[in-house]
């Protein structure tokens, strides 16, 4: 039998792990692994998983789109993303974590070629600061703590895993065939439902746990489902994003999966929401 280095069995059929479901799984597993470990560890630990992240978004947009020149842009970036991350976690007083990141933004446009480059340069970067920042703001709030990145984590690997299943068992009509022709309607209310149901039971087991600031169950659901849909529009985005630009995976470093990009589409969407939500809680002053 085939172990994962692609070799067949007898009849020639792959063996299981060299199948892409297989490496979707085995690489899915080994990923969320090490994920949940750095989200229950915390700390610095959580935080340079998430820069090298998003390090790897700003370098598969910039690969993708073509813009150049790409180890020059990538050095700014990735210094752009490890002062704020840094800054956030020290902490460093907000405007001069603004004022790093815009200049950074600013680089990125003045530098990048060709024309089309000034705007996805910054872009990749506005990204990858969602990506980076917003899962260990959320870990290291004292009023949100782990259900936070669990939360994110749970809408967004049960939206996917469910799409997928849902999608090829039912089949049926397609949800955008112009942008990803296997993705279905069927395939989009299996992830809806399933994300739903997660993510209120995150809050649910918040709430048995103490967090008396988690959310309500119907409030929990509700966002969840929103979340939910966030996530598979983000996917939808990046996918047109590669069809303009004639690529099938935004890189190879993920077995079954592509890349990191690909892994993050819809995370990135959902982080936003819920980094919207925080900065809504520290403006009103929620305690």
């Amino acid at each position: 039998m085939a172990g994962f280095d692609g070799t067949k069995l007898p009849g020639g059929r792959p063996a299981w792990p060299a199948t892409e479901l297989g490496a979707r799984t085995v690489s899915g597993i080994v990923l969320g692994l090490l994920v949940l470990g750095a989200t229950l560890n915390g700390g610095w630990i959580f935080a340079v998983v998430w820069f090298l992240a998003g390090l790897a978004v700003v370098g598969e947009w910039m690969a993708i789109t073509r813009t150049a020149p790409h180890r020059p842009l990538l050095a700014i970036a990735g210094l752009v993303l490890l002062g704020v991350v840094a800054g956030a976690r020290l902490p460093v007083p907000t405007p001069w974590l603004l004022g790093a990141t815009a200049l950074g933004l600013a680089l990125l446009a003045l530098l990048a070629r060709p024309a089309a480059g000034r705007i996805w340069a910054p872009a990749s970067l506005a990204c990858a600061l969602v990506v980076t920042l917003v899962p260990v703001l959320l870990r290291d709030d004292p009023r949100i703590g782990l259900a936070g990145p669990l939360w994110l984590f749970g809408v967004v690997w049960t939206t996917d895993i469910a799409a997928y299943f849902t999608g090829r068992s039912l089949g049926g009509p397609k949800l955008w065939p112009a942008v990803s022709p296997k993705k279905t309607w069927s395939g989009f209310c299996g992830g809806l439902l399933g994300a739903t149901i997660v993510g209120g039971a995150v809050a649910a087991g918040a709430r048995h746990l103490g967090a008396t600031d988690a959310l309500s169950l119907p409030l929990a659901c509700a966002l969840s489902a929103v979340a939910s849909v966030m996530s598979q529009g983000g996917d939808l985005a990046e996918s047109a994003l590669k069809r303009a630009y004639g690529a099938k995976d935004s890189g190879r470093l993920i077995p079954g999966h592509g890349g990191v990009m690909d892994r993050l589409d819809g995370f990135f969407a959902v982080a936003l929401l819920a980094g919207l939500l925080l900065a809504g809680l520290s403006l009103t002053g929620h305690p």
